[in-house]
C-alpha cells in the first residue's frame, strides 16, 4: 500500500493525460500487478464516461437577464463605493481644508474692515471753531522785525534775494543768496542783518516747526 498511494495521487492526471510519458508507462505498470489500483482505477474511469454521456448543460431561459441584473448591481455598488471614497476624501481633507480657508478669509476681511474703520476715523482732521487756529493750513514764516538800530541794513551791492532758514523759535540758523552779489563782504552784510532778526516761525498743524523766508534786499529797503 505504501508504493501505491504515490500512484493514486495521479490517477487524475492520467486519466486527463497531463502526465509525461515516463510516468504515464509508470503508473500502466503499477496497474498491471496491483488489482486495487486497478479497482480504483477503473472506477473513475466509468465516472467519466457516465458524464461524457450527460452532455452539456442546457443554459436556463432567463440566464441573459440574470447576468445583465448582475452586471446593473455590480455598477451600483461600484458608483456607491466611489461616491463613499469621495465622501471621505471631502470629510477628512477637502473639507476642513475649505472651512479653515473660509476662516481664515473671513477673518482677513474683519481685520481690512477694522482697518478701515481706524484709518477713517483718525485721517480726517478734527473740525475747529471759527475762533481756533486752522490746523489743517501749514503757514510760512513771517518777517517781525530786522536787527534793531544795525546800520548793516544797508547793502552796498545792490538788490540781493536772499532765502533765509527759520527755526521753530523764529530764529534763522542759515541762508543763501539766490541772486545778487555773493562775494564775503556782502555775504557778511547779510548776516549782520540776520543774526538777530525775529520771525514769526513757519506752523503746521498749529505747532513751530522749522521754515523758509525770502527776503529782498536793496539799499536801506527791507521786504520780507
Amino acid at each position: 500500500m505504501n508504493g501505491c498511494e504515490p500512484i493514486r495521487e495521479q490517477f487524475t492526471g492520467y486519466l486527463d493525460g497531463r502526465l509525461t510519458g515516463r510516468q504515464m508507462q509508470r503508473v500502466a505498470a503499477h496497474l498491471e500487478q496491483c488489482g486495487e489500483c486497478a479497482s480504483e482505477w477503473a472506477s473513475l474511469r466509468r465516472v467519466q464516461t457516465s458524464l461524457a454521456t450527460l452532455g452539456p448543460v442546457k443554459e436556463p431561459a432567463d440566464l441573459l437577464l440574470r447576468i445583465r441584473i448582475a452586471l446593473s448591481h455590480e455598477r451600483a455598488r461600484a458608483r456607491q463605493s466611489r461616491f463613499h471614497a469621495l465622501n471621505l476624501v471631502w470629510k477628512n481633507t477637502i473639507g476642513p481644508f475649505l472651512l479653515q480657508a473660509a476662516a481664515g478669509l473671513a477673518s482677513a476681511m474683519l481685520l481690512i474692515g477694522t482697518v478701515t474703520v481706524l484709518v477713517t476715523m483718525f485721517a480726517q482732521p478734527q473740525r475747529v471753531n471759527a475762533m481756533d487756529e486752522p490746523l489743517g493750513n501749514a503757514t510760512a514764516p513771517r518777517l517781525v522785525y530786522l536787527t534793531p538800530g544795525a546800520e548793516s541794513n544797508e547793502i552796498d551791492a545792490g538788490p540781493v534775494v536772499v532765502e533765509a532758514y527759520v527755526n521753530g523759535d523764529g530764529r534763522v540758523y542759515d541762508f543763501r543768496i539766490v541772486s545778487g552779489p555773493t562775494d564775503a563782504a556782502t555775504r557778511s552784510q547779510i548776516e549782520n542783518i540776520l543774526v538777530d532778526s525775529y520771525f514769526e516761525p513757519a506752523r503746521f498743524f498749529g505747532e513751530p516747526v522749522r521754515g523758509l523766508a525770502v527776503l529782498s534786499f536793496s539799499g536801506v529797503s527791507v521786504r520780507g
